[in-house]
């Protein structure tokens, strides 16, 4: 009786007491697949953005196509004289502002720096050579076609060195130009031109680029005016003259 209370009061017996339990089975965790690798492709670095210069100088090459195209518009028919002078004149201006940020954009950062260089531009402007008059003659007949301006050159003096600038240059056309000075300090250009000869009178001796640009002014005048120009007798108000705009502030 006492043994059987004993396992009823105590419980398990000493060598169940004695017997270590199991440790509890853990799951075996499954392996997670690693995602993909993606192939990341290098990115191309983008193109380096011109610099102001650069893109100024891209802006006046398209000015100068527009120009082109409107010598060729007003050609066609496709414009009157009013239109072709107002854009023309409007690209002039654009042209100009353009270049004069290109000159004075020198990175200079110190005021006295800056302020020397707004001098210099204005010395540059006070005795750089201005248009003062223009004087067209027709190649074949030898007779003024328009005179624009103040174009104040006795004829006594200016007909005698046409006559002489024609007659040396075989072809006149592509003849190449000539500058000479005149009494005052003035400067008499000729640009010779496939229908027509054109005179110019600058207050004083004109640069390089001026020069330059009078030849691409008297090529766009016969551009323009080719079809006119092209059938004799011409009549004067019917054509479209460029030289309007520089007269009087033709600069450097």
């Amino acid at each position: 009786m006492f043994e059987w209370l004993k396992r009823v009061l105590g419980g398990a017996t000493p060598e169940a007491q004695k017997k270590p339990l199991s440790p509890p089975v853990m799951p075996v965790p499954t392996a997670v697949p690693a995602p993909p690798v993606r192939e990341v492709a290098a990115e191309r670095p983008s193109p380096t953005p011109p610099s102001g210069k650069e893109a100024a100088q891209q802006f006046l090459d398209r000015l100068q196509e527009k120009i082109g195209r409107l010598a060729d518009d007003f050609a066609n028919g496709t414009i009157n004289r009013q239109q072709f002078q107002q854009l023309y004149a409007h690209y002039q201006r654009e042209m100009r502002a353009v270049e004069t940020l290109i000159e004075t954009d020198q990175g200079q950062s110190e005021w006295g720096d800056a302020f020397q260089e707004g001098e210099s531009v204005l010395i540059r402007q006070q005795h750089a050579a201005k248009a003062k008059g223009y004087a067209i003659y027709e190649n074949n007949s030898g007779m003024p076609l328009s005179t624009l301006g103040k174009f104040e050159v006795d004829p006594a003096l200016f007909v005698p060195m046409l006559s002489s600038f024609r007659s040396a240059t075989a072809e006149i056309f592509g003849g190449g130009m000539q500058s000479t000075a005149i009494e005052g300090g003035r400067w008499l250009c000729f640009v010779p031109g496939q229908f027509t000869t054109l005179m110019a009178l600058f207050t004083a001796e004109p640069a390089n680029r001026q020069l330059d640009l009078l030849e691409q002014l008297h090529r766009l005048f016969e551009k323009a005016n080719r079809a006119l120009l092209a059938t004799p007798p011409v009549e004067a108000s019917e054509l479209v003259f460029p030289h309007e705009h520089f007269l009087g502030k033709w600069k450097r």
